[in-house]
């Protein structure tokens, strides 16, 4: 008996050993100067395309641009997208470029704690640096809003920030966005764009129990969106066998009307309304190509006919 509690001990004392390391184990890397100057413009275009404002802005209580976003529910819990302001108490007045890139590119704060993936940061990680110093410039110009964040209404065991440690090593995957020799320009445009800024892949792609996406089935489609909602399948023979084309998605995008004439409802409504009908006609048409995997428009409706 006394042998089996003595294992028994030694276990415990293993057990709060590793837990003790992985709560005091560091994550993200050392980000590097940001010391360019920044393009406004180009930094609320690249906002636009990333969500930025359909995220952290409430439109259904009428707030403040970019103050807070309405609450996202999901499996794990309620969260509440955080005040992206000039505010210095609540937004981001006191950050520093750097602590934003930290932010925008690794997901964790500048204080060091990593932010829960409902933050699709994962997705912003091949963000150069002159896209991170223009995204910081166009923030800048944000009138500040005293608007505190609520806290995410997360019970345990996820309310546990450390497990995030682990999430991070299990699935912060390379969104893969670099160009791929032998495509067209418009179609590796439309990879960087669908793969990173404008994330398709983090409503369109199912995930498993830990929240994680299966990068196998990536695109599929995905029944289990924040709210209840459904993403269909985006793969290229789906896509084709609903009828859309490259002109009717790229209208899809800027308009929100479907080659049946109907409409698009909930998150991919307000990703159009917020988002994608602020692209040039050239990036809509880029992503089109890349999610029906056409190199350039004249093929694609040669074959169409």
């Amino acid at each position: 008996m006394r042998r089996f509690l003595t294992f028994v001990s030694g276990i415990a004392v293993l057990g709060a050993a590793g837990l003790g390391a992985v709560i005091a184990w560091p994550v993200g890397s050392a980000v590097t100067p940001i010391t360019m100057q920044g393009n406004v413009d180009r930094g609320a275009y690249l906002a636009r395309a990333s969500g930025c404002i359909a995220c952290h802005t409430n439109f259904e209580t009428g707030g403040a641009p970019l103050a807070g976003g309405a609450p996202l529910e999901t499996p794990f819990g309620t969260f509440y997208p955080s005040n992206l302001t000039t505010d210095p108490e609540h937004g981001m007045g006191d950050w520093t470029a750097e602590q934003f890139a930290k932010a925008v590119r690794q997901g964790i704060g500048p204080d060091g704690t990593p932010y829960y993936p409902s933050f699709p940061y994962t997705f912003y990680a091949d963000f150069s640096d002159q896209d991170v110093a223009d995204l910081w410039a166009a923030f800048q110009t944000v009138p500040p809003v005293a608007e505190p964040a609520l806290n995410h209404g997360v019970g345990f065991p996820f309310d546990q920030r450390w497990g995030l440690k682990l999430w991070r090593a299990a699935f912060f995957y390379d969104p893969k966005t670099e160009p791929v020799a032998g495509r067209s320009d418009l179609w590796n445009r439309g990879r960087e764009l669908v793969r990173g800024a404008a994330h398709c892949g983090a409503c369109h792609t199912p995930r498993n129990l830990a929240g994680g996406r299966d990068i196998g089935a990536s695109f599929a489609g995905n029944d289990q969106l924040p709210g209840g909602s459904k993403a269909p399948s985006i793969r290229p023979k789906d896509l084709e066998a609903k009828d859309w084309t490259v002109s009717n998605l790229a209208y899809a995008l800027q308009t929100g009307i479907t080659p049946s004439g109907d409409a698009f409802s909930g998150s991919m409504a307000e990703v159009v309304r917020e988002g994608t009908r602020f692209l040039t006609a050239d990036d809509r048409q880029a992503m089109a190509l890349f999610l029906l995997d056409k190199d350039t428009v004249e093929a694609a409706e040669a074959r169409s006919n």
